[in-house]
């Protein structure tokens, strides 16, 4: 009887194994929608002068899009999805240089059974900004 019962428990667990049950894959993220940024306004300004706000005029800003200086994310607001605000620090013009923006529209996250599906973050071209 512990014969059959051992042969029993190896076949149930060689069957197990072998029926290769795996996790089904998550769909990958789609390409999101990318911003494109056509002006800037004001387009340069003063070294060592106070805060100030950028208007950022383009096309499929998302709701949720951030205006990024030379990469780092400033607090910005969206208007419509073409036109954005962002507030610039005193700290960030206190020396004269070319800045570079962009915007960046964030990804969603996936719904799918697995998790999977959504979108990636997408970042405009980069536009000129000068500090003098």
């Amino acid at each position: 009887m512990k014969t059959i019962s051992a042969i029993s428990i190896s076949l149930l667990i060689a069957l197990t194994l072998a029926c290769g049950y795996s996790k089904k894959a998550a769909a990958p993220p789609t390409a999101g929608t990318v911003p494109a940024i056509s002006q800037l306004s004001p387009d340069a300004t003063t070294a060592g002068g106070p805060a100030f706000a950028v208007t950022v005029n383009g096309s499929n800003f998302a709701s949720k899009a951030v205006v990024n200086w030379n990469g780092t994310p400033l607090t910005s607001t969206t208007i419509s999805a073409k036109q954005m605000t962002a507030t610039v620090p005193a700290t960030m013009i206190a020396s004269p240089a070319t800045v570079q923006i962009t915007v960046t529209n964030p990804g969603t996250a996936g719904t799918g059974l697995y998790g999977g599906g959504g979108t990636l973050a997408e970042t405009s071209a980069p536009m000129s900004f000068t500090v003098n």
